[in-house]
């Protein structure tokens, strides 16, 4: 049986060990898209923290109303509540993101962190642990948005949140805006998240307790744990 974490343990996961992005490569379609600008990557990084911590505390609150058969469209159900009301608000009084995220900003109801954190974690703790998971997951998933989109506008376009860093230093390296240099800093970013969370060591001091989905899995809560 895998211990159980404390309330920091649950909210660090999410910063490097388990980043959702850069970890356990969810939300990579939206993550290479919207980060050409630091201003987009934070703001799509906002919006998809607002709607995991208040559906993950939904979910958690109804987890032993919601009928097993039906949980997915019920989760789906909450997620779009969620995101109604963030899009909304950005429309409101951020109309320049609105039109900057686009399409990816209501596609947030599909994203696989959301209904991941929902299915794998929510449906099955309090309500208190579910928040501080969702804001851990958020908070990392920002930081990797974050960190490739400062990355990308400051190579490609020699500014970091519209401020001019190098563009009067060096000529802008335009393909850092475009989807290769997004996967060029994408692959940097996963390398630099797994040295920094010791996924290289080697395979004999590893086993099931260093694995970053060892608490939801079910050889694991079967007590068939694999041997380091």
């Amino acid at each position: 049986m895998a211990k159980k974490k404390t309330l920091a343990q649950e909210f660090t996961k999410g910063l490097v060990k388990e980043n959702p992005v850069l970890r356990l490569m969810l939300g990579c379609c939206a993550t290479l898209a919207v980060t050409t600008a630091a201003s987009n990557a934070i703001g799509m990084g906002i919006a998809t923290t607002f709607v995991l911590v208040c559906s993950n505390a939904v979910i958690s609150m109804l987890r032993n109303i919601i009928p097993d058969k039906v949980r997915i469209p019920a989760f789906i159900t909450v997620i779009a509540g969620f995101v109604t009301i963030i899009q909304l608000l950005v429309k409101a009084f951020v109309p320049s993101l609105d039109t900057s995220l686009g399409v990816f900003l209501p596609l947030i109801v599909v994203n696989c962190i959301i209904l991941g954190r929902a299915e794998s974690f929510a449906s099955k703790n309090k309500v208190i642990p579910s928040i501080i998971d969702g804001l851990g997951m958020g908070v990392g998933f920002t930081a990797a948005l974050l960190a490739m989109g400062i990355i990308r506008e400051l190579l490609g376009a020699g500014t970091v949140f519209g401020f001019p860093i190098l563009a009067n230093i060096m000529d802008p390296i335009v393909i850092f805006l475009l989807p290769p240099g997004g996967f060029f800093v994408f692959g940097i970013l996963i390398a630099i998240a797994g040295k920094l969370s010791e996924e290289g060591h080697a395979p004999e001091k590893m086993g099931c307790g260093s694995c970053p989905m060892a608490s939801t899995c079910t050889k694991i809560q079967n007590g068939e744990k694999e041997e380091a």
